[in-house]
């Protein structure tokens, strides 16, 4: 259990809640990154669901100001790879927990298990170009997927590969947090992945930095101060295995899941801009 009151934002930029604590600057925690990372260092493998706060101004069918994350961290990995195929077996085990366990509930909400047998994965910049050609529009961003790629890569997964599930790796550093680890054969991309649920991003996870000096090169090379993150230096300081993981959207998931055509209705008490009650 990582604290929410934090010294630091683990993504950087302006979706951060800013409170005063006691006099003190401090935010509320976009993600459990720097401590689930402190704690592979002990554990090995970490894991927590629990809030996450993002101070994004969004009013759409697929945001929430605050959701929960299923954080997932493990080290010693030979590659990110290892990270997608942790998450397929979760989500192959959770499939069949609902199929045997939950059939009536199910039935009654009308809802169809999808396959995990297989999620194919494919890279950013090649199932850009792959769904733009097939579905004849153009791409207007090239460092980031917007929610119709999204929707329209969800239907090419599923007319080519026949799976609700795909994951799409290698996205561009540039779009990607200080701590996210570059593909040595091509710096312009990261060792890091999506996962999209029916056309919805559902998950964001690779590998992540491990080397100090790596760590702070990055950081200087984007303008960050490293004496500000001082105590989440000192892991890679004093040694940290390669490690990667991932962080999943509860709500979204369940949304995807349950076919609902609004995060907030997979939320029981949702908080968006205008809303703080009940």
């Amino acid at each position: 259990h990582t604290p929410k009151v934090v010294h630091a934002g683990a993504e950087g930029g302006a979706n951060i809640f800013r409170l005063d604590y006691f006099g003190k600057k401090a935010f509320l925690a976009q993600s459990p990154q720097f401590y689930k990372q402190t704690m592979v260092g002990v554990f090995e493998r970490v894991y927590e669901v629990a809030p996450v706060f993002r101070a994004e101004k969004h009013a759409t069918q697929r945001h929430l100001n605050e959701y929960t994350s299923l954080d997932f961290e493990m080290g010693y990995i030979q590659s990110f790879t290892e990270i997608m195929e942790m998450e397929q077996g979760f989500l192959r085990c959770a499939m069949e927990l609902l199929n045997t366990q939950y059939a009536a509930e199910l039935a009654l909400l009308g809802v169809e298990l999808p396959q995990v047998d297989q999620i194919p994965a494919v890279r950013f910049d090649e199932i850009k170009r792959l769904a733009a050609e097939k579905y004849g529009y153009q791409i207007r961003d090239p460092y980031d997927l917007e929610p119709e790629e999204e929707h329209a890569i969800g239907h090419y997964a599923k007319e080519e590969w026949g799976s609700d599930f795909v994951f799409v790796t290698h996205y561009p550093s540039k779009k990607r947090p200080f701590y996210a680890m570059d593909d040595p054969e091509d710096p312009k991309f990261t060792l890091s992945f999506d996962l999209l649920f029916r056309g919805l991003e559902v998950t964001t996870g690779g590998q992540r930095v491990h080397d100090y000096a790596q760590q702070v090169a990055k950081m200087e090379a984007r303008g960050m101060d490293p004496a500000e993150f001082e105590s989440y230096l000192m892991i890679h300081k004093h040694g940290m295995p390669p490690h990667g993981g991932l962080g999943i959207g509860l709500e979204r998931l369940t949304m995807q899941l349950c076919g609902l055509d609004n995060v907030r209705k997979a939320c029981l008490f949702p908080r968006d801009r205008t809303r703080l009650e009940p």
